[in-house]
């Protein structure tokens, strides 16, 4: 098992967070598995976005804010976009 599965494993279950990591590698996992239900170069509104956000956690202002602070997504008045993550190629 890697360290990401690790990780998902231990702050995930049944696809929703159980809960924030306070380690910020791990923290950065869970955002990063959160961020890759976003398309990239796609602007969500925040109902879209919160419905993706929903699958998650029921914790929309954490989720968004974590996305945010950490670079995994941008904002303008009134769109989403995700800037940052990893993608499967």
């Amino acid at each position: 098992m890697d360290e990401r599965e690790r990780v998902l494993r231990a702050y995930l279950s049944e696809g929703r967070i159980t809960q924030i990591p306070v380690r910020r590698g791990d923290r950065l996992v869970v955002l990063d598995h959160v961020a890759r239900a976003l398309d990239p170069g796609v602007r969500y509104s925040e109902p879209e976005l919160n419905r993706i956000l929903l699958r998650f956690s029921s914790d929309l202002a954490v989720l968004r804010h974590g996305l945010l602070d950490e670079g995994f997504l941008e904002h303008d008045r009134t769109r989403y976009w995700r800037c940052g993550g990893t993608v499967d190629l």
